[in-house]
């Protein structure tokens, strides 16, 4: 199947932050045009990454079109800047305040795409950007953040670097190949996935605890357990050595990170 970029976490992003919004008091229009603006803003930085990669992709990947030569460079280019125009513009409409985290979303994304990736750094992107998208479903609904956020944000962090260790090994491969060295060759394949599992249960531990120190009604304790245990499933799959495997492992684990931010935040809003 040939594709300009991914559709999976872009969409996973969009429709995380059209959930934070909505917990935020936001109404649906404003959510869909946040979730609209996260789209396109990952977009952008998504087609940085396949420019990026043309030249290592060639011969890899025949499903990526840039080195398939089915879409030019040039017109990838025009996406990129088309996209990146479009997430900015949203989020302008919500003020100046998110139109510089928009910016910084941007920042983060070019920075994991052109210096980042394929090194031993290239869990810190992930470590920052992360907690952004909760930050941008948020204060562009509500305006401004409540006192939650100083729990939030530093398991946003560690699932960051979970979810870049976990993607560096399903990329480890290719990643030699290309001689690159990210952070999970510089670890190892059984010490990322320590590293990762480590850093999951630990967020899994701080967001079950403090829901329960919080006194969350059942629901959204129930939905956090359900995260949790399928972030457990894409953890036992990330033991596997097959490249498909390890690329289903993180995406399972992707999905229940952002499944669990939008349970806890249903949990503890009316605590914050």
């Amino acid at each position: 199947m040939i594709r300009l970029v991914h559709p999976f976490p872009i969409l996973l992003d969009g429709a995380a932050t059209v959930a934070v919004a909505i917990l935020a008091g936001g109404s649906v229009p404003t959510a869909v045009r946040l979730g609209v603006a996260m789209i396109a803003l990952q977009a952008s930085i998504g087609t940085l990454n396949d420019l990026v990669d043309a030249p290592f992709d060639a011969g890899r990947k025949p499903g990526k079109p840039i080195p398939a030569g089915v879409v030019p460079a040039t017109w990838a280019r025009i996406v990129m800047v088309g996209a990146a125009g479009l997430g900015l513009g949203l989020s302008a409409t919500s003020g100046p305040v998110l139109l510089s985290v928009a910016g910084l979303v941007l920042a983060v994304g070019y920075g994991y795409d052109l210096v980042a990736k394929g090194t031993a750094w290239s869990w810190l992107p992930f470590a920052i950007g992360i907690p952004l998208l909760p930050v941008f479903g948020w204060l562009g609904a509500a305006g401004e953040l409540p006192a939650s956020f100083a729990i939030l944000l530093p398991m946003a962090i560690m699932a960051g670097a979970a979810l870049a260790i976990a993607n560096a090994s399903a990329d480890m491969d290719r990643d030699e190949a290309a001689g690159h060295t990210s952070v999970a060759i510089r670890l190892g394949s059984r010490s990322a996935w320590t590293v990762a599992a480590l850093l999951e249960a630990a967020v899994a531990t701080v967001a079950l605890g403090s829901l329960w120190l919080a006194g969350a009604s059942s629901l959204p304790m129930a939905g956090s357990i359900v995260a949790v245990l399928v972030l457990g499933t894409g953890l036992v799959l990330g033991r596997g050595s097959p490249a498909a495997q390890l690329e289903r492992a993180w995406e399972v684990q992707a999905i229940a990170i952002a499944l669990l931010a939008v349970a806890w935040l249903w949990g503890i809003a009316g605590f914050g």
